[in-house]
């Protein structure tokens, strides 16, 4: 299966609830259908995980112990705000009051496709955490973190 890419912007209505992307929904394995999980971001922002690659992250997070104070806490912040999710019928995801407020959502929501989740973004946030980095920063970075690999 592909991995999910590509920036889309839709509008979020009085009742929290936003329009999935058509463009990532191609993306999603069929076997989950529409069933993800939601969770607080490590930024500002929110992870959307297909049911498929949730239980990847479950596994992973199955592997940190609980009998150290960085474990449980990194389990416990990254857990406590996770919502199961489904499309509804016209493709919207709804959004919980909390959520919205976590991410610092108001009338419209930025998708990012990255990799093997969706981030859901306020435009502002998104905005006032890209626009200060340069393209020789960005440069750096690739450098930094992809250096190893081929491409």
């Amino acid at each position: 299966m592909s991995i999910f890419k590509g920036e889309y912007e839709h509008a979020l209505d009085a009742k929290g609830r936003v329009a999935f992307p058509a463009k990532l929904r191609k993306y999603i394995n069929p076997a989950v259908q529409d069933r993800f999980t939601l969770v607080k971001g490590l930024e500002q922002c929110l992870y959307l995980y297909p049911e498929d690659k949730w239980l990847e992250v479950e596994e992973k997070l199955n592997q940190i112990s609980s009998f150290s104070s960085e474990g449980r806490m990194v389990k416990r912040q990254f857990l406590r705000y996770a919502e199961d999710i489904s499309l509804d019928n016209q493709n919207r995801i709804g959004l919980s009051p909390k959520m919205i407020e976590l991410a610092a959502m108001d009338a419209k929501v930025t998708f990012i496709g990255a990799g093997d989740r969706v981030e859901l973004w306020a435009p502002e946030v998104l905005d006032s955490q890209t626009n200060n980095v340069s393209d020789e920063d960005m440069q750096a970075l690739f450098e930094k973190v992809l250096g190893g690999i081929s491409l």
